[in-house]
C-alpha cells in the first residue's frame, strides 16, 4: 500500500475517504463559500496538499453530479497533479467556470481523484497499415 503525505487547509476540512467505500476514486470538497454569478471563472481552493510518490500523479475530475448540483464547468476538463507539486503553499484548486448563478458551500463535494503511475515510456512504429480488424467508424457507435 502507497503511502501519501496530506496537509489539510484547517480542521473543518472533511478528510479524504473513497467514494462510499465503493470505488478507487475519492472525492474533494469545496474548502471554501464560494458565490459565483453566470458566466464567472473561479480556482475553488480543494483544502490539500500533498506529497505525491514519485513516479505518480493525480487525476482530477468533476463528480458525475457536480454540473447538476453547482452548474459549473471544470474547465481544463481534467487536472493533473504530478509529484513535483508538493511544496507548502501547493494547494490544490479546482478552476471552474458557471453556467447558472450558484453557491458552494464549505465541505460540498465538487469533484473526485485517483491517482495513477506515470504513463511508461513508448516508441512510435510508423506503418502502412493496421492490422486489427476495421470497426468501420467512429469509436464504438459504428457512426462515420
Amino acid at each position: 500500500m502507497k503511502q501519501i503525505k496530506i496537509q489539510y487547509l484547517d480542521d473543518e476540512i472533511k478528510r479524504l475517504t473513497y467514494i462510499d467505500g465503493k470505488s478507487d476514486w475519492i472525492d474533494l470538497r469545496a474548502a471554501e463559500e464560494v458565490t459565483l454569478k453566470k458566466g464567472e471563472f473561479r480556482m475553488i481552493h480543494l483544502g490539500v496538499a500533498m506529497q505525491l510518490p514519485k513516479g505518480y500523479e493525480a487525476h482530477i475530475v468533476p463528480r458525475s453530479s457536480t454540473f447538476k448540483n453547482f452548474g459549473i464547468i471544470q474547465v481544463n476538463h481534467m487536472g493533473v497533479v504530478d509529484e513535483t507539486y508538493a511544496g507548502p503553499n501547493d494547494w490544490w484548486r479546482m478552476p471552474v467556470l458557471a453556467v447558472r448563478d450558484t453557491q458552494i458551500h464549505k465541505n460540498d463535494r465538487i469533484c473526485q481523484f485517483r491517482i495513477m503511475e506515470h504513463q511508461p515510456q513508448i516508441r512510435f512504429e510508423e506503418c502502412e497499415q493496421l492490422e486489427a480488424p476495421d470497426r468501420g467508424g467512429f469509436g464504438s457507435t459504428g457512426m462515420n
